[in-house]
């Protein structure tokens, strides 16, 4: 699970993330491929230097994205990461929906 602490967001038990880069750093088979999307066409998030050091985060927001897709793997609910997070329903249902249209995307 994700906590809050000084500005930074850090998962339970392991490393802090790391910054500056515009994928997001997961060190698995779907977590490579969800790295691998490009965010840049999702509405919902935002990458600003400066801000969360780049990282896709929501728009308007510091929150990163995967917070969304760890969290739900550690067993989250969507309605424990509204209460814990800053983020709607909707905003839950577009990178979702975006990373789903996107899987399904055959490559050419």
């Amino acid at each position: 699970m994700w906590s809050r602490g000084a500005g930074n967001f850090y998962r339970a038990e392991r490393e802090v993330l790391p910054r500056n880069t515009n994928a997001l750093p997961y060190s698995g088979s779907w977590e490579e491929t969800m790295a691998t999307l490009d965010w840049a066409q999702c509405p919902a998030v935002e990458s600003v230097p400066g801000r969360v050091s780049g990282m896709w985060t929501f728009r308007n927001s510091r929150t990163p994205v995967q917070v969304v897709f760890e969290n739900l793997e550690d067993g989250m609910s969507i309605e424990e990461i509204i209460d814990q997070y800053p983020v709607s329903p909707d905003e839950i249902r577009a990178v979702l929906g975006f990373a789903a249209r996107s899987l399904d995307k055959t490559p050419s």
